[in-house]
């Protein structure tokens, strides 16, 4: 039966050497070498089938580092894996150390930023990576056809006002991925950071929120209210082709940086909500006496509803099963959470009688963050400031 890895990796700003991606920010040409040797490490030993790259800058850097890897990987297949003539060539031990090239039969797609500008004020984008190739072409999300106007309500007056937004901070990338007889719909993504967002007055050469000796706390506490609702939008318009493919009967799966933990309301408005254990207890909608509630027939129909649209994590997938009390793909300020993740459809729960397959393990590649307390801390700042994460699925039954 066919099995397959996915990974989720935040390279952290890929470009090319000496190019100013942030104002003053770029690679000389040593510390990319020591950057391009570090990525192209962590792509071998993740040795994913599909991988959602987040934080690129340029096409051909990516490229640059996926060539890297498989010179590696060759390299160690040559002195790892016994060729054909040995009795013992065909163990299920060197199944498990052969690294399989991309080479040029796997397919790149890579979603630039529409946002991206001149040096010192770059803009990265997304890309995917599939050693199973695509079904159909790759389509972006970022430039909404229509602004997305989401208006507030339920104030006396009626004007609870609203928020606009035209396109998305970074591409969402979405493709079609075949894996036996199933094709599953696949988003990667990079939501808004926590970073606040500041308005520049026109013509001046910074905002003033952006000057800390002239400190401005409820200042800066709007520009962490605009990135709030910025990421919660994108997450809204991420939701909606979710929806799409669900509705579909499309089997899914979402990964990517997602700026924030599993529980916050972003990550919560992509998974979709929790359904209750049982709607009967609950006042009808359009109840006209107080004993008008669901019945157990609605329930049911209430349930299957939302847990038809519902993703699920992949890492607490992997905690319920191993027991293990917590993974970690981001370390700040002595603060160690994920907010890098893995999210699947109903269709690979293990629970649903008419899953397609289901996640058999969780990788996750993080021994190199530090909190900025470590003493080797200054010698990572060129590797990913994320840790990576891989789910291990099977596609049909044993």
């Amino acid at each position: 039966m066919p099995r397959f890895t996915i990974a989720s990796f935040n390279v952290k700003n890929l470009i090319g050497a000496d190019q100013e991606y942030y104002r003053f920010e770029k690679y000389t040409p040593e510390e990319h070498a020591w950057k391009e040797d570090w990525l192209a490490d962590q792509v071998l030993s993740l040795d994913a089938d599909v991988v959602g790259f987040q934080e690129i800058f340029e096409e051909d850097a990516l490229r640059a580092v996926i060539a890297e890897a498989d010179k590696r990987g060759e390299a160690s297949n040559e002195s790892a894996i016994p060729d054909r003539s040995k009795r013992y060539a065909k163990k299920a031990i060197f199944c498990k150390l052969a690294y399989a090239p991309y080479g040029k039969n796997a397919a790149l797609a890579f979603a630039a930023n529409v946002n991206d500008g001149e040096p010192g004020e770059r803009r990265p984008g997304v890309a995917v990576l599939s050693r199973m190739g695509f079904v159909g072409d790759p389509e972006v999300i970022q430039a909404l056809p229509e602004p997305l106007d989401i208006e507030f309500g339920g104030l006396t007056d009626g004007d609870g006002g609203s928020f606009r937004i035209s396109r998305l901070s970074r591409p969402v990338l979405k493709v079609r991925i075949p894996v036996g007889d199933q094709v599953v719909t696949v988003f990667n993504c990079h939501l808004k950071s926590k970073l606040g967002e500041f308005k520049r007055p026109e013509g001046a050469d910074f905002a003033p929120e952006s000057d800390l000796l002239a400190y401005d706390p409820a200042g800066r506490a709007l520009g962490a209210l605009r990135a709030g609702l910025r990421r919660m939008a994108e997450a809204w318009v991420l939701r909606n082709e979710i929806v799409k493919e669900l509705t579909a009967g499309n089997p899914v799966m979402v990964l990517g940086d997602f700026n924030d933990s599993e529980h916050a309301v972003s990550s919560e408005i992509i998974t979709g909500e929790a359904p209750f254990k049982n709607y009967s207890w609950m006042r009808r909608h359009d109840a006209d006496r107080a004993n008008e509630r669901y019945s157990r027939d609605q329930n049911e129909q209430i349930q299957k509803a939302i847990t038809s649209m519902r993703l699920h994590s992949a890492e607490k997938l992997f905690v319920r099963k191993s027991l293990r009390d917590m993974v970690y793909t981001s370390a700040f300020g002595g603060v160690f959470e994920s907010i890098d993740q893995i999210l699947m459809s109903h269709h690979f729960m293990p629970e649903n009688p008419d899953a397609i397959g289901e996640m058999e393990y969780f990788s996750v590649l993080n021994d190199h963050l530090t909190d900025g307390s470590h003493a080797e801390a200054p010698y990572n700042k060129l590797a990913s400031d994320h840790g990576q994460i891989m789910a291990h699925m099977r596609i049909g039954d044993d």
